[in-house]
């Protein structure tokens, strides 16, 4: 399909937007192979597969239909990061993209960084970005369309559906590469989004006393009326999720497009984001193949890593010119068991620009540990967090734990933290120092270290030298 078919029905930015993308040598295009990357905005752990009272009926479809990783683990707990790793499939102090893309926090991919759109593009694929985006430079994202573009944090999830279903259908015979980002359900300037009727969505109300309240949080009837309004949310992404599928069938590709969805980051709530605990990196992952066996859950450890490796294999499209540290999770699906996919990593530096707090750390199915390399400063509480009713309601009392862990441990946290997690799945207990849990803490200080040797962590002394040149630094590609 060439670009005039591309701009054929789209209007306004769409189609300035498509029509000055720049030119891209392409390969021939691959037997019709199509993607829809969804991705929700700070959901935590929480739709109906996943045990949780919220009524999330389209994803518990679409996991019965598809692979349902039980345990999959962002790479970074904050949105901007979190997002630069699922496009390019490096870690966040390996692309450069450090924290937040918009307004002042300003921070965006080294240059030499190579990003999903680009590679399928060039592909043949065709490309739009349906939502939001919230990565930089836009030169790294020369997607064709750019449709329903952020406004103000856009909630209206049957425009997003539309935008969609006109673009799919404006592709023609040409494999498409689509990515959904909601804006739900993070928080709003009102009620998480929640303060007027969306078009074509069934309302969904929460009592604040049945709510499901999670481990890390106190409960409280400030924090009950905060998750009752973002399980609200929840459900109306769920909703547009169904307008989506219901797209993909009216267009007749319901059987020839992987569908992916997950996450960012935690739910929006201390002890979740930002953070590199359970509730910051354990999310929701869904993948339905054409042709994998459905109804499954995988117990891998699956790192958004793996999430451009995954891409790339089913599209037979050619990865960048440097490695990556994930790999493809095709294999995985229709499939139960997880051997040899037993630990994942995490990375964090930023969130705003003023919360400088850089942690490294490593997961596997027993222990988290947990390096805050400036142990030293206070925990920052991120922007939409400290102004919640939850925090405001938590913070008022110093004494008010979060869920197991006092707020004193919360902000003022030690150099390193390792937590058994067949005991204490919630982190509380701190063996670092425990003289029994030495053997353990030697040995995931040396995978981490070794995990920041490999991906020529900044932050690691050693990795760059101001008396070398740069182009000798960077020949293996940007920090790999």
């Amino acid at each position: 399909m060439d670009r005039r078919t591309l701009l054929k029905g789209m209007t306004g930015a769409a189609a300035t937007i498509a029509a000055s993308g720049a030119a891209t040598a392409v390969a021939a295009p691959p037997a019709r192979r199509n993607v829809l990357l969804i991705v929700s905005d700070d959901q935590g752990l929480d739709l109906g597969r996943a045990g949780v009272a919220v009524r999330t009926p389209h994803l518990d479809a679409l996991a019965r239909r598809g692979t349902y990783f039980s345990q999959g683990y962002a790479a970074v707990s904050s949105c901007s990061p979190s997002r630069s790793v699922l496009y390019t499939g490096l870690y966040g102090h390996q692309n450069g993209m450090y924290g937040l893309a918009h307004s002042v926090h300003n921070q965006g991919l080294v240059d030499g960084v190579t990003t999903l759109p680009v590679l399928l593009k060039a592909a043949g694929y065709t490309t739009a970005l349906v939502g939001k985006k919230h990565v930089r430079p836009d030169s790294a994202f020369p997607y064709d369309a750019e449709l329903a573009p952020e406004r103000s944090g856009i909630r209206d999830v049957a425009l997003i559906a539309d935008e969609t279903e006109r673009f799919v259908k404006a592709a023609g015979e040409t494999p498409f590469f689509v990515t959904v980002a909601y804006s739900d359900p993070h928080r709003a300037p009102v009620n998480f989004g929640n303060d007027r009727a969306w078009p074509r969505v069934e309302e969904v109300h929460y009592d604040p006393a049945k709510v499901t309240v999670p481990s890390h949080l106190p409960d409280l009837p400030a924090v009950r009326a905060d998750l009752a309004q973002y399980y609200e949310s929840l459900s109306r992404l769920d909703s547009g999720v169904g307008m989506l599928v219901e797209a993909l069938a009216r267009t007749g590709h319901a059987e020839d497009t992987l569908i992916v969805f997950l996450s960012d980051n935690g739910r929006p709530f201390p002890g979740a984001k930002t953070n590199l605990y359970d509730p910051g990196l354990h999310l929701p992952l869904i993948i339905h193949a054409p042709g994998s066996r459905g109804g499954r859950t995988n117990e891998a450890m699956v790192s958004w890593t793996d999430i451009v490796p995954t891409l790339l294999a089913w599209t037979g499209a050619k990865g960048p010119a440097y490695p990556l540290p994930g790999r493809s999770l095709l294999p995985l699906l229709g499939q139960p068991g997880g051997a040899g996919w037993d630990k994942v990593f995490a990375s964090h530096e930023f969130h705003e620009i003023n919360q400088y707090y850089p942690m490294r750390a490593i997961r596997t199915r027993t222990h988290s540990y947990i390096q805050n390399l400036a142990w030293q400063l206070p925990y920052p509480i991120a922007g939409d967090v400290a102004e919640s009713e939850s925090w405001k309601a938590i913070a008022s009392d110093p004494r008010i734990a979060l869920g197991k862990r006092s707020q004193q441990a919360y902000l003022q946290r030690p150099a390193e933290e390792l937590y058994d997690l067949r005991s204490d799945p919630e982190e509380i207990v701190n063996l670092a120092n425990a003289p029994s849990a030495q053997g353990t803490l030697v040995q995931l200080r040396r995978e981490l270290h070794a995990f920041r040797e490999n991906t020529k962590d900044p932050w690691l002394a050693g990795q760059f030298s101001p008396h070398k040149a740069e182009g000798a630094q960077a020949e293996a590609g940007p920090h790999s």
